[in-house]
């Protein structure tokens, strides 16, 4: 079989190297001119754990190929994958669906022969109902069907998840459509994957459904944390006790700063701004993301108490600014709220990130980037980790307390015991606990 991916970012690159993988010949489309050049050069413009691998792998292969055009692979396509950006709209919280529907249109121009048109993409409900209304209207001749496929990969386990994914939600019209995609997703039956088949509107709603329960998920636990804080408990283990209850689940019971990333923050937005204008407010969202977005700028006020009210003239060590460990994205990361709020009380900053670096420079001002840890933790008052990369959780406490000019830290992903961390010698300050 054949497809074309359009968007070489994080779903649609990801997308190719596993389609490809599965044996389909894929091609991948953008119309950045630089990203593709660097791509064709072998150089993966983003960090996935194992995507340089599979992406070289499936190019020598054959299976794999970029262009900056969609026009020549449309005609032997199978099925187009629109795998592009749909951000926060400005002004409203709507999705913007600008790139999906200037992608629709280009399509349509150049269909020759049954194509299904897939959104990979996280859409409102209505979104393919409104594809299939321009591809007709710019192409009354057209023969195609339009199929929602939404994604659910994680950043730093995306290649996995596609491979051995929880399920397969499919949504689409007639059976004609459905066979295609279930061809293209034969391997996985072998896994025996469930694939839910259902109709457009039930397959684009389906994964902003998941991404608000999970935000939900997460939010809730943060405010148990802050609960358990003010009455002496100790949130992982009331975590703990309430995942063992199968109708709960262990996953996103984490305490932390806060949930981020390029996902949660715009689909739960979108989701409460379409709940609106139906006339059916989703309370629970909305107030799960005014938590969550409160909760980011608290955490700097954590790092101002830890250092005993007054950060100012003082320098803090930063550990981690991606909004989560094995990627390099920044988007919604709470370390874009917190490090401008220690800024803004008069703190120096100094900070590491195993492969968020390049991405925070270009975000963040007046930092001091180091190369690792322990020359982030040189001559700080205090040292904050903020994502729970590897690295950081087997810290040389003695290194550490020798790097640093006082023993402060404070962990906002729970990474240390906080027993273990005052008998090392350290003013420690975690999320949650005693």
């Amino acid at each position: 079989m054949k497809i074309v991916v359009l968007g070489a970012g994080y779903v649609g690159l990801v997308s190719s190297a596993c389609f490809a993988e599965f044996g389909v010949q894929v091609t991948c489309v953008d119309q950045n001119e630089e990203k593709i050049a660097a791509l064709l050069r072998g150089e993966i413009p983003i960090f996935e754990p194992g995507l340089d691998e599979l992406v070289a792998r499936n190019v020598k292969s054959g299976n794999l190929s970029f262009s900056t055009s969609m026009v020549p692979a449309i005609t032997s396509a199978d099925a187009i994958f629109m795998a592009v950006g749909t951000p926060t709209r400005r002004g409203d919280g709507h999705a913007d669906l600008s790139y999906v529907y200037g992608a629709a249109k280009e399509i349509a121009q150049n269909l020759s022969r049954y194509t299904v048109i897939v959104t990979k993409s996280t859409v409102p409900v209505g979104t393919g109902r409104e594809i299939a209304r321009l591809v007709r209207e710019t192409n009354p001749l057209a023969e195609f069907d339009v199929c929602s496929n939404p994604e659910f990969l994680r950043e730093g386990s995306a290649i996995n998840d596609f491979m051995r994914p929880d399920r397969v939600v499919i949504g689409c019209e007639n059976d004609r459509a459905a066979e295609v995609m279930k061809a293209l997703y034969r391997p996985l039956y072998l896994l025996e994957t469930p694939m839910v088949i259902a109709c457009l509107e039930t397959a684009e709603l389906t994964k902003y459904a998941a991404n608000a329960f999970l935000a939900t998920k997460i939010t809730f636990i943060n405010e148990i944390a802050d609960l358990c804080e003010k009455v002496g408990a100790d949130v992982q283990t009331v975590a703990k006790g309430m995942g063992l209850d199968g109708r709960i689940g262990r996953k996103f019971l984490h305490a932390g700063p806060g949930y981020g990333g390029s996902c949660f923050p715009k689909d739960t937005l979108a989701l409460a701004r379409t709940a609106q204008d139906k006339g059916v407010p989703m309370r629970l969202v909305e107030t799960t993301i005014e938590v969550n977005n409160r909760r980011k700028k608290d955490m700097a006020d954590r790092i101002v108490a830890a250092c005993g009210g007054n950060v100012g003239g003082k320098t803090i060590a930063i550990l981690g600014l991606t909004f989560k460990p094995n990627t390099d994205d920044m988007r919604d990361s709470v370390s874009l709220d917190l490090i401008p709020a220690l800024q803004a009380a008069g703190a120096t900053i100094r900070a590491y990130d195993p492969e968020g670096v390049k991405e925070a420079a270009k975000l963040l001002q007046n930092v001091a980037w180091c190369h690792d840890a322990y020359d982030a933790m040189q001559g700080a008052d205090a040292v904050a980790i903020l994502t729970e990369w590897n690295e950081f959780r087997a810290l040389d406490f003695d290194k550490a307390k020798a790097a640093l000019k006082s023993p402060v830290l404070v962990d906002l992903r729970n990474i240390y015991n906080p027993e273990q961390m005052r008998t090392a010698g350290f003013a420690y300050t975690s999320i949650g606990r005693r």
